[in-house]
């Protein structure tokens, strides 16, 4: 396991961190008993087979 030679600074650390964002999910147009939605993309199979349901 990696082990850091020097101390972070707090400053630093909490600048790197902030780097971390999550990403906003690719969406896909599917429709589901004739409407449209947009969902995102590694769950269109399921809503196509029926294992879940669009809301709204």
């Amino acid at each position: 396991m990696a082990v850091p030679k020097r101390k972070m600074s707090r400053s630093n650390t909490r600048h790197r961190r902030a780097q971390w964002k999550a990403s906003t999910p690719q969406l896909v147009p599917i429709t589901v008993d004739g409407v449209a939605h947009l969902v995102p993309q590694r769950l269109a199979k399921a809503y196509e087979r029926g294992l879940l349901r669009p809301e709204g």
